[in-house]
């Protein structure tokens, strides 16, 4: 029996070796592997599909030059997915429930949004820092407050994922125990319990989904501010 809830979000080791590091491996098994037939198999179908649309979607907004950031967005998004997912199965780990490997993932593609637009168009850039008609009075606490959001983006796609993802699977585990607990003493509320745990399995899975694809549209949402 599990001690500490939290222990469900260290990561297990097997003969020594952090099993994180076999997790993070496991999402490039999803990408589609080219294939000289003419016709591909219904898995390769399925998934060009997801992909041609999933980027078609997300890119629609933007301007052709952010198309290019398409293959990178497109493969963000087929590794967080399984990643969020991960967690739910028995005897595994969510690596996206660690706020330091999702700071890692959002600080560089945020990072690299502002270089783009710092780059290509400063003063479109720095525009952002003050909207136009501010009273004089109000410019420096306008550039502070839009300073320290411009710099918070990264922390708040971070701490998204990390939040969402930790409360649902500590949820999902409390309600589990309290199952496990009444079982023996009120059977019937045990049912109705794991009935409850059943549904909220299922909306935990569409959060894992729902929130890669946010993350992955904020960024492109970064994007598109900056070309």
């Amino acid at each position: 029996m599990v001690l500490n809830f939290f222990d469900q979000f260290a990561s297990p080791t097997l003969l020594g070796i952090p099993l994180i590091t076999l997790a993070l491996t496991f999402p490039w098994i999803l990408f589609p592997t080219p294939t000289t037939r003419w016709l591909g198999s219904r898995v390769l179908t399925l998934q060009n599909w997801f992909i041609n649309r999933f980027t078609q979607q997300l890119f629609l907004p933007l301007k052709p030059e952010g198309h290019k950031w398409a293959l990178i967005f497109a493969s963000l998004m087929i590794f967080l997915l399984p990643l969020n997912m991960l967690g739910l199965l028995p005897y595994t780990f969510t690596p996206t429930t660690q706020l330091s490997m999702n700071m890692g993932i959002a600080v560089p593609f945020w990072l690299a949004t502002v270089i783009i637009g710092m780059r290509n168009q400063p003063t479109h850039a720095l525009s952002h820092l003050l909207p136009e008609g501010t009273p004089t009075l109000l410019i420096p606490v306008l550039v502070i407050i839009e300073t320290i959001s411009l710099l918070i983006r990264p922390f708040a796609l971070g701490v998204r994922l990390t939040a969402n993802l930790t409360a649902g699977h500590l949820l999902i585990q409390l309600i589990a125990t309290a199952a496990f607990v009444l079982l023996p003493l009120m059977p019937t509320v045990a049912i109705l319990t794991s009935a409850l745990l059943f549904l909220l399995t299922l909306l935990e899975v569409a959060v894992a989904l729902i929130q890669a694809y946010v993350f992955v549209l904020l960024l492109s949402l970064y994007l598109q501010e900056n070309i």
